[in-house]
């Protein structure tokens, strides 16, 4: 299993998707670690899985469950599994870290 992943590898591996916006750089179990850079718009549905976002370039707005954030490089934000959100108004620069885990529906208390 990959246990390590730079910003570097993130964008070249992302470079080499044609048709995506994201990549996928590690998994383990119910764990993957994503690198996400939306053009224009994001449209994005929601997951089955819970998720956290960690930004790594730029800044914009983020809409989750009817609420609208301004978030910015090193925020972080989570989402739960089937809850609507994504990202508006984003700088060209626009990328976030993106880690999916735990059991489809989201974990409970």
């Amino acid at each position: 299993m990959k246990f390590y992943a730079s910003i570097e590898d993130a964008i070249r591996q992302l470079e080499e998707e044609e048709q995506n916006r994201f990549t996928v750089l590690m998994k383990h179990g119910t764990m993957s670690l994503e690198y996400y850079s939306p053009k224009k718009v994001d449209p994005q549905t929601p997951h089955k899985q819970d998720e956290i976002y960690i930004i790594a370039s730029g800044e914009g707005l983020f809409f989750r469950d009817g609420e609208t954030i301004r978030c910015k490089t090193g925020d972080v934000l989570f989402v739960p599994a089937k809850m609507e959100h994504r990202f508006e108004n984003f700088s060209n620069d626009f990328a976030t870290w993106v880690i999916f885990y735990g059991n489809e529906g989201g974990e409970t208390l």
